[in-house]
């Protein structure tokens, strides 16, 4: 089946015992036995549940993977894939991540012995002078967030594999309709469901994609172990907007791509950051491994923030992306605020950074809305 038609059907089949087309919201927490030592496919809703089985089948054929697993957020699929490592173990990571995942590595995590390096994941020398003996994992966001950064899987994966290294790509941001990490070597491939997969900002939730029954087994232990799952109607919400998601990646990426055009000649503006510009360092790779840009675009700009930020009506000021609506944020004081300040500074969010979620809404309506933004800005 072709992408658009696995979106709708692929995991999915309709009810064996009532026929409905819609999978069914199974809100319970448990499940009765057959009998003593007889438990039926699911026993407990933490370990599995239909609905959910559903959404993780349907993530695991559009990644391309062997077995997909959803969890309670972005966040829970973080820190349930850093579990796969051990005190002592050593992670070379992207410098440019999410807050929340930097904020993880950097501030929890290390209290248990495991060790982060942060680099732009950008020249094959640099990646291969950040290993180390006890290097166990590379984590990659591509394109990144918030700067946009592309990173070559290919090379990555070749590397990782050479050294014995587990691979993770955090793909939210392209989403499988646009980039596969699986087939260019990655091992696992995380989402925070609750941006584009869902597409409507009204729920929170995470997914993990692996490529090998070991890996899944792994997963699922402590996914179960540590009750990270997603929840039945949590699921289901993922599991409709699933269903649209190609066609809103087309318009999220076409409309993004006019806006990044229209900033990039503004006199207010001095650089923007979308892999869909020809003059985009990462354009290359991303044309060579991604079939869209997605619908995220960042920007500096050269009058106040704060002005800028208040003077739009159609683009809200708030964290988070994926949404039908239009949405603009401050990084280094919003999604990237747990981050130190040495740790911004050092992965380029600068105060003046802007980063837009460019919704669904009229192309002609958001260029307007940030002409007004930033003609009226100081």
């Amino acid at each position: 089946m072709k992408f658009d038609t696995k979106s709708i059907h692929a995991g999915r089949r309709p009810d064996p015992n009532t026929g409905a087309v819609s999978t069914p919201i199974c809100q319970t927490s448990t499940f009765a036995f057959d009998g003593y030592k007889k438990p039926k496919e699911h026993d407990y809703t933490r370990t599995s549940n239909p609905t959910r089985s559903v959404l993780e089948e349907t993530i695991t054929a559009l990644e391309s993977g062997n077995k997909g697993f959803a969890f309670s957020s972005g966040m829970s699929a973080v820190s349930t894939v850093i579990h796969l490592l051990s005190a002592g173990d050593h992670v070379i990571s992207c410098d440019d991540l999410y807050g929340g995942s930097h904020r993880l590595f950097e501030q929890i995590m290390t209290r248990f012995g495991i060790e982060f390096t942060f680099i732009r994941l950008d020249d094959k020398e640099k990646i291969q002078d950040a290993i180390k003996p006890n290097t166990k994992m590379i984590w990659v966001e591509t394109p990144s967030n918030p700067l946009l950064n592309i990173t070559d899987l290919e090379l990555v994966s070749k590397i990782a594999k050479e050294n014995d290294i587990l691979t993770v790509a955090d793909n939210t941001f392209a989403s499988p309709y646009f980039l596969k990490p699986i087939d260019f070597g990655i091992d696992l491939v995380l989402h925070s469901t609750t941006k584009y997969l869902n597409g409507h900002s009204d729920v929170i939730g995470g997914a993990i994609v692996t490529t090998t029954e070991k890996l899944a087994e792994e997963v699922h232990f402590l996914l179960n172990g540590m009750g990270t799952n997603a929840a039945p109607f949590d699921s289901w919400l993922v599991l409709r907007g699933i269903k649209t998601l190609p066609i809103r990646m087309e318009r999220h990426a076409s409309n993004a791509q006019a806006i990044a055009e229209y900033l990039k000649d503004h006199p207010k503006v001095k650089e923007v950051y979308y892999p869909g510009l020809k003059d985009h360092p990462g354009h290359e790779i991303a044309k060579k491994q991604m079939t869209g840009y997605g619908g995220v675009v960042s920007f500096k700009i050269k009058s106040d923030v704060g002005t800028f930020l208040h003077g739009m009506e159609i683009f809200s000021l708030a964290e988070s992306l994926g949404g039908a609506d239009s949405l603009v944020e401050h990084a280094a004081t919003m999604s990237h605020a747990s981050m130190t300040p040495n740790a911004r500074k050092s992965a380029g969010i600068t105060d003046d950074l802007i980063r837009l979620s460019v919704g669904l809404e009229h192309v002609d309506d958001l260029i307007e809305d940030l002409d007004h933004g930033l003609s009226n800005s100081k």
